[in-house]
């Protein structure tokens, strides 16, 4: 049976923690091993700090809502702000394979929540906001 709970923080890199908390709870109560409670844990974190830093351009600027769900396989988690709207396909793909010296700019970020999770989807313009879904599935289990 799905269960869903939500958690509403000021955009500040002091609740950063508070949310880490938040989504390991989750993670773990939708039996997420524990290599993917951290995966799951750095997206959230590497996304929350984008929507500080550049959706709300600082701290203390907005609110960031997330809403975690527990899915038959896994783990559904949507981040809600209010900031300047972000389109991942204006953004180049990161050439990891070029010398750090050599790659432009932003990206890297957005390359490491699209890895550490199974289904990353924005959303943009809607009445509650910008909207990031995150998914992570839950290992089968080995027994």
């Amino acid at each position: 049976m799905p269960s869903k709970n939500e958690l509403t923080v000021a955009g500040s890199f002091e609740n950063l923690a508070k949310i880490s908390d938040f989504v390991e709870q989750a993670a773990q109560q939708a039996g997420l091993d524990e290599r993917s409670v951290y995966a799951i844990q750095m997206a959230v974190d590497e996304a929350c700090t984008n929507i500080i830093e550049h959706a709300y351009g600082g701290e203390g600027k907005g609110r960031i809502r997330l809403t975690c769900s527990v899915q038959r396989d896994g783990l559904q988690i949507e981040i809600y702000d209010q900031g300047v709207a972000f389109d991942p396909d204006e953004v180049p793909e990161l050439n990891t394979q070029a010398p750090a010296g050599e790659r432009q700019p932003g990206g890297m970020g957005l390359f490491f929540i699209r890895k550490l999770v199974d289904r990353a989807e924005f959303t943009f313009g809607t009445r509650q906001g910008n909207r990031l879904t995150l998914f992570k599935r839950r290992e089968a289990s080995h027994d």
